[in-house]
């Protein structure tokens, strides 16, 4: 029997994860510790508007490393054409509309495992994304995604 064999018990974000990130693919940072004491689970960083494009690539990151997701909740006045599902890995993932504004993602993981993403905007300036993923993924962090982006300037664009 191999690792990939044995069933994973429950999954935790995964720790020190570090890859190179390349075109289309998801940026995201999350919390490296089990204990979930914050009140964000990580930060996504879109690379634009467009909710079909976007999606898929979070879901996928989020996937490999929670295992299969449910639902995902999000502003639809932040998107253009909101679906209300997607197909991860052969399984539907259904898109739910909520008033949580357009700096946070909840994703459902099973009946009752949720997490929180800060969405920082795709109009951000890499250095104050950079630090507001940082700040979001902070052990014990008791910021909100909003107060995040104004600390850090990552509701500010690059020309402004």
């Amino acid at each position: 029997m191999t690792d990939s064999d044995v069933s994973p018990g429950p999954q935790h974000l995964p720790s020190g994860i570090r890859q190179t990130v390349r075109p289309g693919c998801a940026l995201l940072r999350l919390e490296t510790t089990a204990s979930r004491e914050g009140v964000l689970d990580g930060a996504w960083w879109p690379r634009s508007h467009d909710i079909g494009a976007e999606l898929p690539a979070l879901l996928d990151a989020l996937t490999e490393h929670l295992g299969p997701l449910s639902r995902v909740g999000l502003d639809a006045t932040a998107w253009e054409g909101l679906p209300t599902r997607i197909v991860i890995d052969d399984r539907v993932v259904h898109v739910d509309s909520f008033p949580v504004g357009d700096d946070t993602v909840l994703i459902t993981r099973g009946d009752r495992d949720h997490f929180s993403l800060l969405v920082i905007p795709p109009e951000a300036t890499p250095e104050a994304a950079h630090a507001a993923m940082a700040q979001a993924v902070l052990a014990g962090n008791v910021s909100s995604a909003e107060q995040i982006l104004i600390d850090t300037g990552g509701g500010q664009t690059a020309s402004g």
